[in-house]
């Protein structure tokens, strides 16, 4: 019994211990579930799926080219939503949701397989919302046009009155200085469809509790944006415009050697400075409100009066920065819009373009 008792009594040490230090890990883990970062990549990235809030998810369809034939179904398939809200991930017909990057791993797959065979076509969140404000617009400027064919030069009512500024002063003000106003009118609906795109895109953003659409601040959708731009432009320039490219008139041979290269170069510069412009200022607007949310989170996670404290003045913060974002949301349109009517004018003029807008 003497010799029992202490193995007993070491036993017990031990297993409390044992407790306290799960005790430590489970309050160091409940400490760092909360991941600032992750919350906001998490909202501002493109993903398979709309997150509504709390464990409300709307799934898309993935559709997959892999060794010649298509592959499509519901992206419910690659998660089950969790007890706190979150996406259990696991494979699904040979293919894995990686990080929103859909690989396939199945039994055919090479050792070093990470979806390099493997092409998505899939529906993902900022596809869904650009095709929900192409249908919008569809319907917005198909219900104009029949009213303008059914009414003439009558007053505008309706969504006509609403919009009819917004296209005369994309018309007046940035078109026609631009281009003048023979060549606008040729310009003038891709320089609207732009506008409302992006006008749109970025106010289907700011709505809240609607999934976190973040379509402008994809590179993807920028990218074709600025290459339209950029098509455009060049097939729009004259000879004129050209020449001062390749060979500038009225400048040293040796100057010419230098310079050439740098306007070779702008021709694809300024598509990207418009695309990356986009993208930054959209993105910028989403994270700072974002991340004032999860200072709130954070600082009420460790002390609900520290997280009221916090959260007091984070809300009129996020106030103040969401009545901003809606200015930047014109404001990107606008400049986007009135950057590429300069692009297509730059292209388009000619050695009369000072005397015909004098005249």
């Amino acid at each position: 019994a003497a010799v029992e008792q202490p193995v007993h009594m070491d036993t017990a040490t031990h297993a409390h211990s044992e407790t306290s230090t799960h005790a430590v890990q489970d309050s160091a883990h409940a400490k760092e579930e909360f991941k600032i970062g992750e919350m906001i990549m998490h909202h501002i990235t493109d993903a398979h799926q709309i997150h509504l809030g709390g464990s409300l998810y709307i799934p898309l369809p993935v559709i997959i080219l892999h060794e010649g034939h298509f592959d499509i179904f519901s992206s419910s398939n690659f998660y089950t939503v969790n007890e706190h809200g979150e996406l259990d991930y696991h494979d699904y017909k040979g293919y894995r949701n990686h990080h929103e990057m859909i690989e396939f791993v199945g039994e055919n797959a090479p050792h070093d397989a990470h979806g390099h065979k493997v092409m998505d076509f899939s529906i993902t969140k900022s596809v869904f919302g650009m095709l929900l404000i192409i249908g919008l617009m569809i319907f917005l400027f198909g219900s104009i046009a029949k009213k303008y064919k059914k009414n003439g030069r009558t007053a505008p009512s309706g969504i006509q009155n609403a919009l009819e500024p917004f296209i005369i002063f994309i018309r007046d003000d940035i078109a026609t200085p631009a281009l003048g106003k023979k060549k606008a009118e040729k310009y003038v609906p891709f320089l609207l469809t732009s506008f409302f795109f992006i006008w749109l895109c970025n106010m289907l953003g700011m709505i809240p509790f609607l999934g976190g659409f973040n379509i402008t601040g994809t590179l993807s959708i920028t990218l074709v944006l600025a290459g339209l731009v950029f098509l455009i432009t060049s097939f729009s320039g004259n000879k004129h415009y050209w020449g001062h490219i390749f060979w500038p008139p009225g400048v040293p041979a040796f100057v010419k050697v230098i310079l050439v290269p740098i306007e070779i170069m702008s021709v694809f510069i300024k598509p990207t400075v418009l695309m990356i412009r986009l993208t930054a200022n959209i993105t910028a607007g989403h994270i700072i409100i974002l991340a004032f949310v999860g200072l709130v989170l954070l600082f009420g996670q460790n002390s609900a009066v520290a997280g009221y404290g916090v959260g007091f003045g984070a809300v009129l913060f996020m106030i103040f920065m969401f009545f901003i974002e809606l200015l930047v949301a014109f404001l990107q349109a606008y400049v986007f819009t009135l950057l590429a009517a300069l692009y297509f004018g730059d292209a388009t003029q000619d050695h009369h373009h000072h005397e015909e807008d004098h005249h």
